[in-house]
């Protein structure tokens, strides 16, 4: 469209102008764009025609490569240079989107008339549901047909479906595949039929595996400089044939000793087996499949474990809301997971990763997240068959706090309602004194946010 027909529009639904190149309010903008209807705004001119001479081909660049980092998943803008006589104009193009974009700081914006509105609870909830989302799971893969499926992985998935749905479908194994998406109506294997069900998924998708490595120490390379690691495997075939195998490898480097816990019998883990299988899964089951040249990589130090899945935290998922909210960036990849049984329950793997963590004596996991990457980080609290959670009661402690900590050594949490419960003539806020004191003391740890809130426990023994 020429400049001079935006000029004549105002700003709106689908156009904008910026007189300076600020980059926030620009980005914002458009990320605005491509979660409404797309639009163009116009940089280095106003809604009356006035052009500032202060735009460069470097100003607008910059903000480009802003872009890559500052809005998930990254946004594709087209841009066009304007020469005008008093001045050069950029005119900005950004489409609507198939995905939900949001800003590094997680707010999700959209377009209203002439403005950017920041979307949050039910409204946030129903954009995100209305967008294609998993799109690329359903692209077909050229070459790729039902031949290529490994006939056993199907009839393994089919006979665990059926166990969790009797009665959910009856009818040809291609129909079914048809019907979650991973044949087309033409015979085509789409990307979801090659990850879960190919025989050899990596010919046609290369970082579709897993690499892991085991280093001799706490860095990659050993003292001397040499490369420090004792054992690497790379790990192909479909999505359910990785996890087990990665799993496999990461129990066989494990430390291992039987513990006896009263007259049982158990064999305690460097880490606890629900956190790793958990960072495991989410990688496999979350990573981005469209990104090339990179695969899942688990990384196993002397003090600590870290499990990197390529693609940065999907939606308006934040390392602050990790915990609370839920966005599947391969929705039906994670179906098909739960059919099988890796994921027992939606949006509650974090949860468990770090329950079973604090119970061992560990600290809480840690999450890294770049536009690119999520890192999941297991780093060990104490060596395997060293004493783990025991009571520790504080001399400054009162009775209801300790009755708090009796209730949690029980059943494993405790939340505001269940200290409510076991003292019930006590007012709310001073219960909830009670629990921020334990928390500050560092002998609770606060799991969620709002209804979601539970306790754990978090300090270890110093005996």
């Amino acid at each position: 469209m020429p400049l001079s027909h935006l000029f004549e529009r105002q700003p709106g639904l689908q156009l904008a102008f910026q007189l300076d190149p600020d980059p926030d309010p620009i980005l914002e903008t458009l990320a605005a764009f491509a979660n409404s209807e797309g639009g163009q705004m116009v940089v280095g001119a106003d809604a009356n025609g006035r052009v500032s001479a202060a735009v460069t081909a470097e100003d607008i660049d910059g903000i480009l490569q802003m872009s890559l980092y500052k809005i998930r998943p990254p946004l594709r803008v087209e841009v066009e240079m304007v020469e005008m006589p008093q001045g050069t104009v950029a005119v900005l193009s950004a489409p609507r989107s198939t995905e939900l974009h949001s800003l590094a700081d997680g707010r999700v914006l959209v377009r209203r008339g002439a403005e950017n509105v920041v979307l949050t609870g039910s409204d946030l909830t129903l954009l995100a549901s209305s967008r294609a989302g998993g799109v690329y799971e359903l692209e077909r893969v050229p070459g790729a047909t039902l031949a290529d499926f490994d006939q056993d992985v199907v009839d393994e998935y089919i006979e665990h479906r059926k166990r969790r749905q009797p009665r959910a479908f009856v009818g040809s194994t291609e129909s079914l595949l048809q019907q979650i998406g991973a044949l087309t109506e033409d015979g085509t294997a789409t990307v979801l039929g090659v990850l879960l069900f190919g025989r050899e998924p990596q010919l046609f998708l290369p970082q579709a595996g897993l690499t892991f490595v085991k280093f001799a120490g706490s860095q990659r390379r050993g003292e001397s400089g040499q490369i420090g690691y004792g054992r690497r495997e790379d790990i192909q075939g479909p999505l359910a044939r990785i996890i087990e195998r990665a799993w496999q490898v990461i129990w066989e480097e494990m430390d291992k000793q039987a513990v006896v816990r009263g007259l049982s019998r158990e064999e305690q883990t460097e880490y606890p087996a629900t956190s790793v299988r958990e960072a495991l899964v989410n990688a496999v089951a979350h990573r981005d499949y469209r990104i090339p040249g990179r695969r899942i990589e688990v990384l196993m130090y002397r003090d600590r474990l870290e499990v990197t899945s390529p693609g940065g935290l999907p939606g308006y998922i934040t390392l602050q809301n990790i915990v609370d909210e839920h966005f599947s960036r391969n929705p039906r990849i994670v179906n098909g997971l739960l059919q099988w049984g890796y994921i027992e329950e939606l949006g509650l793997g974090i949860d468990k990763m770090i329950e079973a963590m604090v119970a061992e004596g560990h600290p809480p996991p840690e999450f890294k997240a770049t536009p690119h990457t999520f890192t999941v980080i297991l780093r060990k609290g104490r060596e395997v068959g060293q004493p783990g959670l025991m009571p520790q009661w504080e001399r400054d402690m009162n009775e209801r706090q300790m009755q708090a900590l009796q209730y949690v050594q029980q059943h494993g949490r405790i939340t505001n309602r269940e200290y409510r419960q076991l003292c019930p003539h006590v007012s709310a806020e001073t219960l909830r004194l009670d629990l921020v004191d334990l928390v500050d003391k560092g002998i609770l740890l606060k799991i969620g946010d709002k209804r979601g809130t539970h306790y754990i426990l978090k300090r270890q023994s110093k005996n």
